[in-house]
């Protein structure tokens, strides 16, 4: 087990300074994520492996890892749709196990997790945008678990993770936003153009020379921007 480089709270929250940054894409948010799980593996007493679950479309998957236990067992829980990973993100609160208590419950995860020494465990939820998106997940040897009093150690890398998730949501969201408004733009762009064209072939006014493309539009079921692009297109040719 590696030794623990921090020892005490206030020591770890300066650690964490450097993860307050705004991100600007994926892959920073991956970099983060990843100093969240060793942090996690580093400074929590009894954390002997951890990882970062997030939970999309797709389903979940583990986007970073500190030991390779961490990410064995996260793809049992995945393989096998149980696992306190799993509830913990279900339930937005902290999941604590001592695998002795949860051999009912998730019998297959528990057998996998006591072959890798694993004797606890601790899954607490990642919030963006109000709404559970994965889980900080600590692996113990100790029966004790890495929870106990160090539980605000756990809340801070949880709590700066989210924070990394949120900006990383804002910024796609508006990125998405741009690209709709470029979009947009470029679109009226070829629409102006292929009124041009039509009041120059027929002495349409621009009003007309709209009315006559809408038509087109609907009559063919196709966007009006599509048509716009043909008419234009045919000019060039």
């Amino acid at each position: 087990m590696p030794g623990n480089r921090y020892d005490d709270v206030d020591a770890v929250s300066g650690a964490l300074a450097e993860l307050a940054a705004v991100l600007i894409d994926q892959e920073e948010l991956g970099e983060l994520l990843q100093r969240v799980a060793e942090l996690a593996r580093a400074t929590v007493p009894g954390c002997s492996a951890a990882s970062v679950t997030l939970v999309d479309r797709g389903g979940p998957r583990t986007v970073a890892h500190a030991g390779a236990v961490s990410l064995e067992l996260d793809q049992v829980q995945y393989a096998t749709n149980e696992g306190p990973c799993l509830r913990a993100v279900d339930l937005g609160r902290p999941v604590s196990v001592d695998l002795g208590d949860a051999d009912s419950q998730w019998p297959r995860f528990v057998d996998a997790a006591r072959e890798k020494g694993v004797r606890s465990f601790l899954a607490s939820p990642l919030i963006a945008g109000g709404t559970s998106v994965g889980a900080l997940n600590l692996f113990s040897e100790s029966q004790d678990g890495p929870l106990g009093e160090h539980g605000p150690r756990v809340e801070m890398l949880c709590a700066r993770a989210s924070v990394a998730l949120a900006n990383a949501q804002r910024y796609a969201e508006a990125l998405a936003v741009s690209d709709q408004l470029q979009t947009a733009i470029d679109s009226r762009a070829v629409i102006e153009q292929a009124k041009g064209v039509l009041m120059a072939r027929t002495g349409l006014d621009p009003d007309a020379a709209f009315d006559a493309l809408r038509v087109r539009s609907q009559h063919e079921n196709r966007k009006l921007r599509d048509v716009a692009a043909e008419i234009v297109s045919s000019t060039a040719a």
